[in-house]
């Protein structure tokens, strides 16, 4: 017997549960359905489009560390127009609930990516990658300051479609920048990204990965997103949150919800074990269970003391 109650809303999204996978670690579209129905997860969410494909960083691109991974794959993609004729028509025949990643180097690429959405069938939101370089502005990544990432949410409310900002962790203050991508008119945020950090061969005295450095995910990154997700819901209030980095069980979904998330991404979780997200929705409805929680959602805040 499940919780009577595991439906969450994430802004105007409702969605059965709050178990979805994260973006760039579940594929472009239906990978997994081989290892469970996909249908059962709260959403999928599917790795970040550009308007034209994309062929990433250089090789070697992934690099086990001690805890966890890190990865400089740069957003390798086919491109909206290509991943709209070969991999939504899949996820919609087996009624996953599908989050399109959107990403731009420039505000014009995101307005671009999000109008090649508008009116397409099949999608319950998109999530905005604001962790990418702004050609316009130096390079620097639009999450890094609230002005560029509040043009990025802006222009890609061109969609039409739920608006969900993807912040980074690698910031001084994540409050004011979250702040301003909420200003600008996205429903929710997911919290966070993967954490700045390179590998260096002893042996060669050079970079492992082919880019560089690169971004750390997996367990050693989760009290980072957990920080992140309390401080924005401590100083924001009680605004929709997605909490994403190091989950791989239910009772990490528990933490994520105390801090003030509404639903969580299960992401490197699945390069380990390819049914981890549903795993950890049957953890957490068996912790449900146990604990006599009656509705998900009466846990969220809970760490504020709003139970």
């Amino acid at each position: 017997m499940t919780p009577s109650d595991t439906s969450v809303q994430i802004g105007s999204v409702t969605l059965p549960n709050p178990v979805m996978t994260a973006s760039g670690t579940a594929g472009h579209g239906a990978e997994l359905a081989a290892y469970f129905d996909l249908s059962e997860l709260g959403a999928v969410v599917v790795k970040s489009l550009s308007v034209d494909p994309w062929a990433g960083n250089p090789s070697p691109r992934v690099h086990g560390a001690s805890s966890g991974m890190i990865n400089s794959v740069g957003l390798q993609n086919p491109g909206i127009e290509n991943w709209l004729q070969e991999d939504l028509p899949a996820l919609r025949a087996l009624n996953a609930r599908v989050v399109v990643s959107i990403w731009g180097r420039t505000v014009a690429e995101y307005a671009e990516a999000a109008k090649r959405l508008q009116g397409v069938e099949g999608i319950s939101a998109v999530e905005v990658n604001v962790s990418c370089p702004n050609l316009e502005d130096r390079g620097d990544m639009f999450s890094h300051a609230p002005d560029s990432c509040r043009a990025a949410i802006s222009a890609s409310l061109a969609s039409g479609l739920p608006t969900w900002a993807k912040l980074s962790p690698n910031v001084t203050d994540i409050v004011c920048i979250a702040r301003a991508a909420m200003d600008a008119g996205a429903e929710a945020l997911t919290l966070t990204n993967t954490v700045f950090g390179m590998v260096i061969n002893p042996e060669t005295q050079r970079p492992v990965l082919g880019n560089g450095g690169g971004g750390l995910s997996g367990p050693p990154i989760r009290p980072v997103a957990l920080r992140a997700v309390y401080d924005v819901y401590e100083k924001l209030g009680p605004i929709p949150i997605v909490g994403v980095g190091g989950i791989a069980k239910g009772e990490h979904v528990v933490e994520f919800l105390a801090a003030g998330a509404s639903a969580v991404q299960v992401g490197s979780a699945h390069f380990a074990n390819p049914r981890a997200s549903r795993q950890i929705l049957r953890n957490l409805e068996r912790w449900c269970r146990k604990h006599r929680i009656s509705s998900v959602t009466s846990l969220v805040g809970a760490a504020h003391g709003n139970t």
